[in-house]
């Protein structure tokens, strides 16, 4: 984000419906706090400080709900999303109409708070990986209605984003095996029934599914909930013949094991699922003359 009308590609009508959602949530039919002590003419100044160390997302979400509450808002200055902040670093300042700031004020936090939590939890397994040659991917164990936000933080974070929902990849998982009672006729399918060309994932819970998957002509398994030794088995019949993701259960402390077995990636739902809010305040003072 170089400039406050770059929305770094989050300006698309689905963001704009979810901050436009946020607004009407908390404004609702006004603000009677406000509108009720603060005269409507006066201007103030705002600044969004963090009060802890972590990874910043969100900026161009806060500059996003400034605009949508007030266009008149002038930016004064901002850090760029994916920088490293410390408590005390103040990483928003505007200006404009106090009424239209504190109505403004915690939706803008939110998503700040929200996001920004989500990228420094990334940012730490991206770390936990070391130089291991993996990827580490989200899931779609995301917030109902925010996933485009929040699959965003975890790219900020230094993530990459797996499928966004059901219709952008095939991942046959065990409950359609279940349901079709035949992998290679499921893998046939899917790949007829593809409305774009794709890569056909199958899901995997033993070495033994991992062979007949393999056998069946699968382009990548998801091998789930399997141990790091289990794993470097499946790397060795895969022989480089279908790409590897791991999944279930990873965590920062075992991470680094699967890491070395040699795989291509790794997915980690506690990206989105289990990531706390990192803390920001927002001051509002009379501006000046």
């Amino acid at each position: 984000m170089k400039n406050p009308s770059d929305y770094c590609g989050l300006d698309t009508p689905s963001v704009r419906k979810i901050v436009r959602l946020a607004i009407e949530e908390d404004i609702g039919g006004g603000d009677v706090t406000s509108f009720g002590v603060v005269e409507p003419n006066v201007l103030a100044v705002g600044s969004v400080i963090a009060k802890e160390e972590g990874v910043l997302a969100g900026i161009p979400v806060a500059i996003m709900v400034l605009r949508e509450v007030d266009d008149e808002i002038e930016i004064c200055d901002f850090v760029v999303d994916g920088t490293e902040v410390t408590s005390g670093t103040e990483v928003l300042k505007v200006k404009g109409r106090a009424i239209s700031l504190l109505q403004a004020e915690r939706t803008l936090l939110n998503f700040v708070m929200r996001l920004s939590g989500i990228a420094t939890l990334t940012r730490r397994y991206v770390k936990a990986l070391g130089h291991a040659r993996v990827s580490l991917l989200d899931t779609r164990k995301t917030t109902p209605g925010l996933r485009v936000l929040e699959k965003y933080a975890v790219k900020v974070g230094g993530g990459r984003n797996h499928r966004m929902g059901l219709y952008d990849a095939v991942l046959i998982k065990n409950n359609h095996l279940a349901l079709c009672n035949d992998i290679k006729k499921a893998i046939r399918k899917a790949r007829q029934n593809a409305p774009m060309p794709c890569k056909i994932e199958v899901e995997v819970r033993t070495i033994e599914e991992a062979k007949r998957a393999i056998e069946a002509g699968a382009d990548v398994l998801l091998l789930d909930h399997m141990s790091p030794e289990d794993v470097v088995k499946v790397v060795d019949l895969a022989a480089w013949k279908v790409e590897l993701e791991v999944s279930g259960n990873i965590t920062l402390d075992n991470i680094g094991h699967y890491a070395h077995t040699g795989v291509d990636y790794i997915s980690v739902g506690a990206l989105t699922k289990s990531a706390s809010w990192l803390d920001f305040s927002m001051s509002i003072v009379p501006l000046e003359e």
